[in-house]
């Protein structure tokens, strides 16, 4: 995923999980989907690929846009870009003026005269009451038809009479108030805590699925939970060390894994493993043992509840050293660029959607659909898998032609039922007899 920083600079950042694609330093060449070929040098020692703005500049990319990287032959790769589509801007909105109107005021009032005079106050015209302030008219915009009260009716003293301001239309009657001047009216929020507090507690709610479940507490629960959406095995070793096992067969590798400073001592730590790493924290810098931030953690779980995530994927960073946020952001643009592909798929389906069952679909055609966002490599390969079983929706034409053998609704809901019923007879697996 192109950055800002890479975009400003022409150059491409050198990741772990691109180490291996990139092995030696030197120049290479970067050949586009359009076979344009652009001249780049390999720096090993800083890390990047410098001079890869011409192909930003002729590919027309953008931040958060993707380059998909494939290698043909030493020091030539071929790149692709993928090219997210943006929103169009909301169009602003007008405001529009509020009708105004002026009313009478009382300009002071005392337990035995009001005077009112006409003044200049503009308030909204469709501005409703507030749920605390009475609904019936105020007493100053009607007749005054009540007779003068005795002076030893009312419960106001005249000290605190009611004095109009421009700010401030609408006085409180004296004759209906009973409550102290100083003690506040109850606010809209304040009514319906009270009501749902006096009723009985409702049940909660279950959550949606679309709402990601809370992270474990404690830093072992958390240590296992992350192994489960990762695929190790995670075995207490008691004394504050656990075990991640990837039960790979000859590809398979173990990490230790310290949860206190404490456990450095233990015997449980001089298991063998092929990897060490103490739990601390990002500000933290511990002698000995590599480091596993909680903060990376944390973030870890969070990427793997997003795209799925192998040992085969983590390994290079458990091999790196530390596992820290700066790890942690490079294994965020691999989950992005799984969820790319995800999404290119979805737009193609989403496309294809639009034709009805037994059509011809033109590839030229369906491009010009998609626009920018899928270029022609992406689309010839998901259309070829969408000609392969489960799926086969497409059969080939000749001249780059598709016919679309049912529709794209009716597909999913046959996919839909299809692994319902392989999921139905799907077995747990031993952990023990995964490798065949």
């Amino acid at each position: 995923m192109i950055t800002r920083p890479c975009l400003q600079e022409g150059s491409l950042s050198l990741l772990k999980y691109l180490e291996s694609t990139f092995p030696t330093s030197g120049p290479a060449v970067f050949v586009d989907d359009k076979g344009d070929e652009h001249a780049v040098q390999i720096d090993r020692e800083r890390m990047q690929i410098r001079g890869v703005g011409s192909l930003y500049h002729a590919q027309h990319l953008n931040v958060n846009d993707v380059l998909m990287i494939t290698a043909l032959s030493p020091a030539r790769y071929q790149v692709e870009a993928i090219v997210k589509p943006y929103a169009p801007p909301a169009t602003p909105r007008r405001e529009v003026p509020v009708p105004t109107e002026t009313r009478r005021v009382v300009v002071s009032s005392t337990p035995h005269v009001r005077e009112i005079r006409m003044q200049e106050v503009r308030v909204p015209v469709s501005a409703a009451p507030r749920p605390s302030e009475p609904t019936e008219a105020p007493a100053e915009s009607r007749p005054d038809t009540r007779p003068a009260p005795r002076p030893e009716v009312p419960q106001v003293e005249p000290a605190r009479a009611v004095v109009g301001t421009p700010e401030s239309t609408r006085p409180v009657p004296t004759a209906r108030r009973t409550a102290p001047p100083s003690s506040p009216s109850p606010s809209p929020a304040r009514t319906v805590d009270l009501r749902f507090r006096d009723s009985a507690p409702e049940a909660p709610a279950a959550r949606p699925k679309s709402i990601p479940e809370p992270l474990p507490s404690g830093v072992e629960a958390q240590v296992v939970e992350f192994a489960r959406l990762t695929g190790y095995r995670a075995d207490d070793l008691s004394s504050g060390v656990v075990r991640l096992r990837a039960d790979l067969g000859a590809h398979g590798y173990a990490v230790l894994v310290a949860t206190t400073p404490a456990a450095l001592s233990s015997a449980a730590w001089r298991e063998s493993a092929d990897y060490r790493v103490q739990v601390c924290a990002e500000a933290d810098r511990p002698d000995g043992a590599p480091r596993l931030t909680r903060e990376a953690l944390v973030a870890l779980i969070e990427h793997a509840r997003l795209a799925p995530l192998s040992p085969v994927d983590l390994r290079g960073y458990w091999k790196a050293g530390s596992m820290d946020l700066e790890s942690a952001a490079s294994i965020s643009e691999l989950v992005s660029a799984y969820i790319a592909q995800r999404g290119t798929f979805s737009s193609v389906l989403l496309t294809l959607a639009q034709q009805p069952a037994n059509s011809v679909v033109s590839v030229q055609r369906l491009a010009e659909r998609l626009g920018s966002g899928v270029n022609f490599a992406e689309l010839g390969s998901i259309l070829d898998t969408l000609t392969r079983p489960p799926f086969q929706a497409l059969t080939p034409l000749p001249g780059g032609q598709y016919l679309l053998r049912v529709g794209v609704g009716d597909l999913l809901t046959d996919l839909a039922e299809y692994a319902d019923g392989v999921r139905r007879r799907v077995r747990t697996p031993v952990r023990d007899h995964v490798v065949v």
